[in-house]
């Protein structure tokens, strides 16, 4: 009961919320890369691959430049570069895409401790100065609120770029000419095909922009939250993405919604220490919750039609 109460004083606390919104923006990211790569019919359990290759080298461009928006810009195009990968397996070799995924998966994880020990050596990757990392920003005037203030108004700057992504993705996938195209490639590809539509450009696309996000996303774990690299960092984070996307609906406000959830449950983690339970047991909240929510959610809910399935020119 002690826990459980602690747990509950937490709750009406603004770093609590403060460091769920910055918990679910790393998830967020890749989600809203997962579902327009999903919405036009390729599935991307690549995330997390994607996520750990940009942390590592946007870290590796922060320590050589010191300059925290050209390691941004490195740890995207390395994201992108990956997602490219799976984009050519995929939809160019028409590859089982859940195997093309985990493959990605394996290979970050084993590159990124490669590249470690050959650039490194047995020393640490090293930790970013106090000014080499992304900036926090607090919004003068708006960041006194009480409670709201600290919650939404002294975040990063990743954090702030992300809501501006989220509501800009929405809109681009419901609301224009191009989101009715990658919907429709994803429902029906012969029919898009048949209508004109670049099927393979479309998807390819989707998917490097997957990668693009994921990327911007470990980053900002790499470079605005932890300032270092250290093996397998991402912890998960892209499966959880990815089971937020499955949340979501496959829409960027329903994934946001399932990463506040996720978020909270790691945020109450990193609070271990001022509640009465197992960190152990704590640690195990973020992927019980993903367990809870994909048993009650997966069978209530319908993917693109055609999420998944390579599409072959001229087949019915």
């Amino acid at each position: 009961m002690t826990a459980i109460s602690d747990i509950l004083h937490l709750l009406f606390t603004a770093n609590l919320w403060q460091a769920t919104l910055s918990a679910a923006i790393l998830l967020l990211l890749p989600a809203l890369g997962g579902v327009i790569s999903e919405r036009s019919g390729v599935v991307n359990i690549a995330m997390e691959g994607m996520m750990l290759t940009g942390a590592f080298f946007g870290v590796v461009a922060a320590l050589a430049w010191h300059n925290p928006w050209l390691a941004t810009g490195v740890a995207i195009l390395a994201g992108g570069l990956m997602a490219a990968v799976h984009a050519v397996v995929s939809i160019q070799f028409r590859a089982d895409q859940i195997v093309s995924g985990i493959a990605i998966n394996i290979f970050a994880a084993g590159l990124t401790v490669f590249l470690i020990n050959r650039i490194f050596g047995l020393q640490d990757v090293g930790h970013l100065g106090p000014n080499e990392g992304l900036p926090y920003i607090s919004i003068g005037g708006l960041d006194q609120i009480p409670f709201f203030g600290k919650v939404l108004f002294q975040q990063n700057i990743v954090v702030y770029v992300a809501l501006v992504l989220l509501v800009l993705i929405h809109v681009l996938l419901f609301r224009t000419r191009i989101g009715l195209r990658i919907r429709a490639v994803g429902e029906h590809p012969q029919a898009a095909d048949t209508a004109g539509i670049n099927v393979f450009f479309i998807r390819y696309s989707a998917v490097i922009t997957s990668g693009l996000l994921s990327g911007l996303s470990g980053a900002f774990l790499a470079i605005g939250v932890s300032n270092t690299f250290v093996p397998n960092m991402t912890d998960g984070r892209g499966y959880i993405a990815l089971a937020a996307m499955i949340f979501g609906k496959w829409t960027p406000f329903g994934a946001f919604g399932a990463c506040l959830i996720f978020g909270l449950g790691e945020a109450i983690y990193a609070n271990n220490s001022i509640i009465h339970a197992s960190p152990y047991l704590l640690s195990m909240l973020p992927y019980i919750i993903t367990l809870v929510v994909l048993a009650g959610v997966v069978g209530r809910s319908s993917p693109p039609a055609a999420d998944g399935i390579p599409y072959v020119p001229g087949s019915e």
